[in-house]
C-alpha cells in the first residue's frame, strides 16, 4: 500500500475566523481542518465570546485546539466595536481586555482585534479626543501585558480613513498598537476599501479576506475575487510591501454570527472550505504577479 502523502503546508499563513464556519467548536474545526491549515482566528465558541467562556470551557478549548494541531492567529474582541459606541462603559472594555490578555498567553498570540468607538451624537473634536484617550489607556495596559492591540478598518472614528488611522496610531505611539485591514468592510461601510491600503499598509499587521458586492443598502457577500472590493489588488499590494502575517478568510456568505444569520439549509463547512480555496488560488496568482515585476 503506498505510504500516505503529507500534504505541503500553504506558503503563505493562513486562517479563518472560526464561527463563520458554525457555531459549534466542532463545526468550526472540522472546516479548518478539511483546508489543512494549521491557524485559526477564534471569536466566539459554541455561541459565546472568547471572553465571556467560563474557565472549563476554556480549558476545553484549549485542549480542543491543540488536539487538532490548531494555532491561533488572533483573537476577536468586542472592545470599541459597532456595538460599543464611544458613550459606551469603557470598564467593560477594559475587563474584556484583561481577560484576553491573559488568555492569548495560554494561546500563544499576541494579537487582540479592536475598533475605535462609534459616535454618539457628539462634535467630531469632541468624539476624537474620547476615541484617543480610550485607545491609549488600552493600548497602554496591552503593551504591559504583552500583547498588540489590532485596529480594524469597521467601526468607529478611524474605520475608514487612513488619516485618522494614523493620527491615531501617532498619538498612541506604541508598538502595542497596529492596524487588521479587511479587504471587504467598504461595501456595508459606504466606502471603498482598496483605496485606504496604500497608506497604511506598512503598519497592517493581519488581514481579513473578504469580497462584497452591492452597496449599504443591499451587501452581497461573495467569494474573494468576484466582487468590487480589489481583492486581487490588495494581496498584490501587501505582498509587494512584504507583509508576512496572517491572511484570514471571513466569508460572511451564509454565516454572520454578528447578525445571527445562519441560513437555512446551507453548509458553513462547505461555503468556510471554497472560499479557503478560492484565496490559495488568489494568494498563488498575487504571489507570481510580485515575482514577476521588474526589480
Amino acid at each position: 500500500m503506498p505510504a500516505e502523502v503529507t500534504p505541503a503546508p500553504p506558503a503563505f499563513p493562513l486562517c479563518g475566523i472560526g464561527d463563520e464556519a458554525g457555531e459549534a467548536l466542532d463545526t468550526q474545526l472540522s472546516a479548518l481542518t478539511e483546508l489543512r491549515w494549521n491557524l485559526i482566528e477564534l471569536r466566539n465558541v459554541d455561541g459565546t465570546a472568547l471572553a465571556d467562556l467560563d474557565e472549563d470551557a476554556f480549558d476545553r478549548l484549549t485542549g480542543r485546539l491543540a488536539g487538532a494541531g490548531l494555532g491561533v492567529a488572533c483573537v476577536d474582541s468586542r472592545i470599541a466595536n459597532w456595538a460599543r459606541p464611544v458613550d459606551s462603559d469603557f470598564a467593560q472594555d477594559l475587563r474584556e481586555l484583561e481577560i484576553l490578555a491573559e488568555r492569548c498567553a495560554r494561546l500563544g498570540t499576541p494579537y487582540i482585534r479592536i475598533m475605535s468607538y462609534p459616535n454618539d451624537g457628539r462634535p467630531e473634536p469632541r468624539w476624537r479626543a474620547e476615541v484617543h484617550a480610550r485607545i491609549r489607556e488600552l493600548t497602554a495596559r496591552a503593551e504591559s501585558a504583552g500583547v498588540v492591540l489590532l485596529h480594524e478598518n469597521c467601526a468607529g472614528w478611524a474605520a475608514s480613513d487612513p488619516a485618522r488611522m494614523l493620527g491615531l496610531l501617532d498619538h498612541v505611539d506604541s508598538p502595542a498598537l497596529k492596524l487588521l485591514f479587511d479587504t471587504g468592510n467598504g461595501v456595508a461601510h459606504g466606502y471603498e476599501t482598496y483605496d485606504l491600503l496604500p497608506e497604511i499598509a506598512p503598519h497592517v499587521a493581519h488581514v481579513h479576506i473578504k469580497d462584497a458586492v452591492g452597496d449599504p443598502s443591499d451587501v452581497h457577500y461573495v467569494l474573494p475575487g468576484e466582487g468590487r472590493c480589489r481583492v486581487g489588488d490588495a494581496l498584490r499590494l501587501l505582498i509587494g510591501h512584504g507583509y508576512r502575517g496572517a491572511w484570514s478568510i471571513e466569508p460572511h456568505i451564509n454565516v454572520r454570527p454578528h447578525e445571527s444569520l445562519a441560513a437555512a439549509g446551507t453548509d458553513g463547512v462547505s461555503t468556510f472550505v471554497a472560499y479557503g480555496r478560492a484565496l490559495e488560488k488568489l494568494l498563488d496568482d498575487a504571489a507570481a504577479a510580485v515575482a514577476a515585476q521588474p526589480a
